[in-house]
């Protein structure tokens, strides 16, 4: 590294900034953000995002999904860009820096450097990657998926959201359904950077966390078939309770997960009864079911038991349980160099570190399948994510940045 860059340091106060000005678009009066992808927050950021890219001398492009991809040129301009960023989306009750962060810190790397008057040999592509959050349109991390060739861009297009809009639908009402292919910006890696989305930095008093792997996930929609009766004249024996079943499932679900030990974790988040009344016994119910574990072995262990106590309850509780496989990720394991890099970056700015495991999804691990990827963690308040509290301290989002930025400059190559 140029001995000019060696001691380069991002503007701390302008990454505060851009964090807050764009927690705008959404905001919600508990300082959370709702900003469902490809609705009308997700077009207000993403302009915002797109005109912030093109003041820094970047370049952007749109894919057919809608990601953005906004290069700034290197020297050499033959080779595949670095790429760097995460996701403006969020939950229906998000915070503002799960995904932001790591977007908005790769436009302050940009920045930074532009400040500087440094041109990295290989270009960079700041990356903006469309509904990684899932909680509009299944599955998660659909853009940086189809990237990755998981799936094809016609399917994610026709995927649609709880009131029958498609993701084509959805990016032609925002202007977002870009010209370029998926896939036609090449990149020669990606490093995001993300809160923890966990406990773990924050209980151990460490600043950065050097992710080695990322927990495979599988996601299946349930639906359970009971019968609804009179809740009065019903008799106990004679019910087949949709609801209690579930409950049961719930319940197992939990304790199947946790007698594998501390690499598994199981979730049913969502579960809605069909016509609830009541002085009805509950009938027909769909659910979501979430596996994960960053060891494929476990990952399998916990799906077959899991399917297998099911159908036990469903037999025994003269029930149907449907179970519909909507996705399967396996385990990630990020490039060996790349997490070395990060861990460089992170030992000559002088942060403590350890190295983790990922508990959630992130469009670097969908990266990791097709080219080198890394991924940089910071401490999150509480461990709390996907949720309006969610919180991260000013000087820990900076080093974050700075390690990105020092990573970045590794991987990108800088003239003496």
């Amino acid at each position: 590294m140029a001995h000019s860059a060696s001691n380069l340091q991002i503007n701390s106060d302008r990454l505060w900034g851009t964090i807050h000005e764009t927690a705008q678009f959404g905001a919600t009066p508990k300082g959370g953000v709702r900003r469902l992808t490809l609705g009308p927050e997700d077009q207000k950021v993403r302009d915002w995002f797109r005109a912030a890219c093109e003041a820094a001398g970047c370049t952007v492009h749109v894919d057919t999904l809608g990601t953005l991809y906004a290069i700034r040129p290197g020297r050499d301009m033959t080779m595949d860009p670095v790429g760097l960023g995460s996701h403006l989306d969020t939950q229906p009750t998000g915070g503002k820096f799960d995904g932001i962060l790591g977007t908005l810190s790769a436009l302050e790397v940009v920045r930074t450097l532009n400040d500087a008057g440094i041109t990295t040999d290989a270009p960079l592509c700041i990356i903006d990657w469309t509904n990684e959050e899932g909680s509009r349109f299944a599955p998660a991390m659909m853009a940086s998926a189809a990237y990755a060739g998981d799936f094809t861009t016609e399917d994610i297009l026709s995927r649609r959201d709880a009131d029958g809009i498609s993701v084509g639908e959805a990016l032609d009402a925002i202007g977002y359904r870009g010209k370029e292919a998926v896939g036609a910006v090449k990149l020669q890696n990606f490093v995001e950077l993300h809160i923890e989305q966990g406990p773990i930095l924050e209980a151990e008093g460490k600043t950065i966390g050097v992710v080695e792997h990322g927990q495979g996930v599988i996601w299946y929609d349930g639906v359970v078939t009971g019968f609804a009766g009179h809740a009065g004249a019903t008799p106990m024996p004679l019910r087949r309770d949709g609801l209690a079943a579930l409950s049961e499932v719930v319940l197992a679900v939990e304790a199947l997960a946790t007698a594998l030990g501390p690499n598994a974790v199981g979730t049913i988040g969502e579960a809605v009864i069909s016509h609830p009344s009541r002085n009805v016994v509950p009938g027909d119910l769909a659910f979501t079911l979430d596996l994960r574990s960053a060891d494929a072995g476990v990952l399998d262990r916990l799906d077959e038991a899991v399917r297998e106590k099911i159908a036990a309850i469903a037999t025994r509780r003269n029930v149907a349980v449907e179970l519909t496989q909507v996705w399967r990720k396996l385990p990630t394991h990020f490039n060996g160099k790349l997490v070395d890099a990060v861990e460089t970056a992170t030992r000559a700015l002088g942060y403590s570190h350890r190295r983790i495991t990922s508990g959630a999804g992130h469009d670097a691990c969908n990266l990791a399948n097709v080219m080198p990827a890394a991924m940089i963690f910071v401490p999150c308040k509480d461990g709390v994510s996907h949720n309006e509290l969610e919180d991260a301290t000013q000087a820990d989002c900076t080093a974050g940045a700075n390690v990105l930025l020092h990573t970045v400059l590794s991987l990108a190559g800088i003239a003496d």
